[in-house]
C-alpha cells in the first residue's frame, strides 16, 4: 500500500508476461501495523529512523494513512495489518506478499488476512491513500538511464 510506484509500468508488464508479483515489506516496515505511532517507538539504532517515510514531516501524514486503515479494520474486526494485506491480496491473484515476522501470533494474523474480503467501498477508500516520503533516501538512481551510463 505504501509503495505504489510499480502500478503503472511494472505490474502491467508482469501481468502481460504472466509473472507474479511478490511485494516485500507489505506492511511498510511495520508502520501499517498501527503499532508504531512515533519514531520514539523505535530503538535508537533502528535503520527506519534514517528512512524518509519516518521523518517527522512525512510520518505525520503516514500516521493519518494508518488511521484510515484502522477505521476500515474496525468494520471487519481485524487489525490494520490484516486490512493492509487484504487490500494487497485484492489487487490480483498474481500478488503474493511476504510479510515478515519473528512471532507466531503475527504469522497467524497475516494468514487470517486471506479470509478478509473487502467491500468495494472500502477498497476504493484504501485505493486513494498515498504515503508521504520515499521508501529510501535518494531514490534518484532508480530512474537513471543505465544504457547511457554503460556506453
Amino acid at each position: 500500500m505504501f509503495s505504489r510506484d510499480i502500478e503503472n509500468e511494472i505490474a502491467p508488464v508482469c501481468r502481460e508476461l504472466g509473472i507474479g508479483l511478490v511485494p516485500y515489506s507489505p506492511l511498510g516496515r511495520g508502520l501499517l501495523s498501527g503499532a508504531i505511532s512515533s519514531v520514539d517507538d523505535l530503538a535508537a539504532d533502528d535503520f527506519r529512523r534514517t528512512q524518509p517515510r519516518w521523518e517527522a514531516q512525512n510520518l505525520s501524514t503516514n500516521l493519518e494513512f494508518v488511521s484510515e486503515i484502522r477505521a476500515v479494520a474496525l468494520k471487519y474486526d481485524a487489525s490494520p495489518s490484516q486490512i493492509a494485506l487484504a487490500w494487497l491480496l485484492a489487487q490480483g491473484e498474481d500478488i503474493v506478499p511476504i510479510p515478515g515476522t519473528k512471532r507466531r501470533h503475527y504469522l497467524e494474523e497475516s494468514i487470517a488476512s486471506t479470509d478478509i474480503v473487502l467491500r468495494p467501498g472500502d477498497l476504493s477508500r484504501l485505493d486513494h491513500l498515498r504515503a508521504s516520503g520515499n521508501r529510501y533516501p535518494d531514490m534518484t538512481w532508480t530512474s537513471r538511464d543505465t544504457a547511457a551510463a554503460s556506453a
